[in-house]
């Protein structure tokens, strides 16, 4: 499939599209990393959200308050969840066993 021509508009709507969706998926994970949310608030909210359920379960970990590379390893590891998944793929008893862990 050959990759569509865009006019110089539809590259820069697409650009500040592309940016905005990652500010906003920057924020959720900076008000987690602030305990402002809790993780299992962030992923209910992104459980809704087009933009939020893009981001990969194992970053939303990350902006947790002292969880590190290797302990959200561990925490996809016991909930059966790939570490490239993102919240929109999970599947309810993968969501419940988050929840789980984090309540």
């Amino acid at each position: 499939m050959a990759i569509p021509k865009l006019s110089s508009e539809q590259l820069a709507a697409a650009r500040s599209s592309a940016t905005e969706a990652r500010r906003i998926r920057a924020e959720l994970k900076e008000k987690v990393k602030n305990q402002e949310l809790s993780f299992t608030e962030a992923l209910a909210a992104a459980q809704g959200d087009e933009v939020l359920s893009r981001i990969k379960v194992v970053d939303l970990l990350r902006a947790v308050p002292r969880v590190g590379v290797t302990r959200a390893s561990e925490i996809l590891e016991n909930a059966d969840i790939s570490v490239n998944r993102r919240i929109r793929g999970l599947g309810r008893h993968q969501i419940q066993r988050l929840e789980q862990l984090f309540s």
